[in-house]
């Protein structure tokens, strides 16, 4: 039975409650991978959820901050949650599907401002997070499995609004889209979106300091869904749907989709 995921940095699940609703009404995803919720689970607003018929959820959660959560219509079982490089935060679950599929929901960290770990503490824990998530592939190969999340880097030229101006800013840096590649090869990760949409400029977070999002058009495709080879070819249908960051209230991301025949 095919079924369609969908990944999105919600930036706060109980404040934007209603939006997170709006997409389960409107493009009914079988499954919908939250980042950044910024609650406990036991507050998450899943009331609303199930009543559209998302009875399955598997979350770690934590107060003001991180914060993951994959919403399923699918029956769907805890399969773990791991704490990359023991920061504390609420940033890695997976579930299982009933088709043995299993989902990692990841948030990678932001890396703050200054792309050096000598003056910037939080870039040196984004970077030893993904050598983390690396090793653990490299001694884990997954198999029938999808990887998807607010992973904080755009590692394309057609990934960014001007590769050559984005080169010294955090989030397309040299250092990291080699870091993301490693951790890419470590598990054998297909980047389905881009296996479907190989060309062109691609973008799901657009700023909120800009005046018109739409018009300056100053995006990075920051949110990805990867699948382990053996499950990649069964993917199809990616695409980001750009309105949702014109929503009331929105969050600076777009939802990504991909479907699978599985």
């Amino acid at each position: 039975m095919p079924f369609t995921l969908a990944t999105w940095n919600i930036n706060s699940v109980r404040l934007r409650e209603n939006i997170v609703a709006q997409l389960l009404r409107d493009e009914m995803p079988d499954v919908l991978c939250l980042q950044e919720c910024k609650s406990p689970v036991e507050k998450i607003p899943t009331e609303q959820f199930r009543a559209l018929g998302y009875n399955h959820m598997v979350a770690r959660g934590q107060k003001g901050y991180n914060g993951v959560a994959i919403l399923s219509k699918i029956p769907m079982v805890e399969a773990g949650a791991v704490d990359y490089a023991a920061l504390g935060h609420a940033r890695h679950v997976a579930g299982k599907l009933e088709n043995g599929v299993t989902i990692h929901n990841f948030y990678v960290p932001a890396g703050g401002d200054v792309p050096d770990r000598e003056v910037n503490e939080k870039f040196g824990q984004k970077l030893d997070y993904l050598m983390e998530m690396r090793d653990a592939f490299h001694g884990d190969m997954p198999q029938k499995s999808i990887l998807v999340g607010d992973l904080n880097i755009a590692p394309r030229e057609d990934d960014v609004w001007d590769h050559k101006k984005l080169l010294k800013v955090v989030s397309h840096t040299p250092v990291e889209v080699e870091a993301l590649g490693e951790t890419q090869d470590a598990g054998g990760w297909i980047d389905v979106t881009r296996a479907d949409i190989p060309d062109g400029r691609l973008y799901s977070w657009w700023s909120y300091r800009a005046k018109d999002w739409d018009a300056a058009d100053k995006g990075r495709r920051l949110d990805h869904i990867w699948a382990t080879p053996d499950i990649a070819n069964a993917a199809h249908g990616s695409r980001i749907l750009r309105a949702a960051r014109g929503w009331e209230q929105p969050s600076d991301h777009a939802p990504v989709f991909a479907t699978f025949d599985i």
